[in-house]
């Protein structure tokens, strides 16, 4: 007998990541629900999405994350909450934690996470100080004894594939001429597709295996080194590259010297592509399970697939 599947409240729906979760939660026949702000609707590009949202049959909840009553009266109508809020949103998750603590009803919390498994990380500032606020969100939920499961699906493939990694101002194609790597080259980084990271983590909602674990979405052929894609583009393209490294050294001059958000974003880049952070640790079943291993029937997107839409 098939257990009933879980209605999911998305909070965040309209942001970067939120659209594809929404999307896959009611592809995947979930009675799904959206929080959305009134004055999203006006806004012509997030109106438009929310629009789609409709058309999927999703029902749209109006309420806002800092209206505590409307909070907690959607979370009601919930089983499972997913966050997908943005970065300058990352600490008042602790308003949900608190809605959800009242409202008392809901089998799993997803916060907002969608990036480096933030409690393994050797980031330096100011990403260190950007993750610590989702380490602090973490305790906060196990404190609270809220069951929840944490998604690290690592790198975006819409943010670092379509440039193959660079970070040159109007660039829309991986280069043809040169590429800069950060590093060696050697750190090996996870870049998986947006609609993958969705097909996974609504995957997980339900599945007992992953209650109060971490989901780390790794898929072997996404799983690669600076140097390995630079290579696999060069193959597409049939010619080398002049490839330019930059030190360890340099980069971390760089992060003190650049503005806000450029710091952010190079601080990050450092962990992944020069710390290897996403692979320098073992998954162990005691505190996480590996996506592609645990749902081989979700067909993902590989890194060399997707370059060869550029190709």
């Amino acid at each position: 007998m098939a257990t009933e599947k879980s209605k999911i409240l998305v909070i965040g729906g309209t942001g970067y990541i939120g659209k594809f979760i929404v999307e896959a939660s009611a592809k995947a026949g979930h009675t799904t629900l959206a929080l959305v702000r009134e004055a999203t609707l006006s806004d012509p590009v997030k109106g438009k999405i929310v629009q789609n949202f409709k058309y999927l049959g999703v029902t749209i909840l109006h309420g806002d994350l800092y209206d505590h009553e409307s909070l907690v009266k959607a979370i009601k109508q919930a089983d499972v909450v997913i966050s997908t809020v943005g970065s300058m949103q990352i600490f008042d998750q602790t308003k949900i934690i608190s809605a959800i603590k009242e409202a008392g009803n809901v089998k799993r919390f997803l916060p907002s996470e969608f990036g480096t498994d933030v409690d393994r990380t050797s980031a330096v500032e100011p990403a260190k100080s950007a993750f610590a606020g989702k380490v602090e969100i973490r305790r906060a939920i196990e404190a609270k004894g809220i069951p929840y499961t944490y998604i690290v699906n690592n790198c975006f493939a819409g943010y670092y594939l379509p440039t193959l990694v660079q970070f040159e101002p109007g660039l829309t194609s991986p280069p043809r001429e040169k590429v800069t790597i950060l590093g060696d080259g050697n750190a090996k980084a996870v870049i998986n597709k947006e609609e993958d990271i969705a097909a996974y983590t609504i995957k997980a909602v339900d599945d007992p295996s992953t209650l109060n674990k971490i989901l780390y979405i790794n898929p072997p052929n996404n799983t690669l080194s600076m140097n390995e894609m630079v290579t696999l583009w060069e193959k597409k393209i049939g010619k080398s590259l002049e490839k330019i490294y930059i030190s360890e050294e340099q980069i971390l001059k760089s992060i003190q010297e650049s503005p806000v958000p450029f710091n952010v974003l190079l601080s990050i880049n450092h962990a992944v592509f020069v710390k290897g952070d996403q692979t320098n640790f073992t998954i162990e079943p005691s505190f996480g399970l590996e996506a592609s291993e645990l749902y081989p029937d979700v067909k993902y997107t590989s890194i060399d697939e997707y370059l060869s839409h550029f190709a």
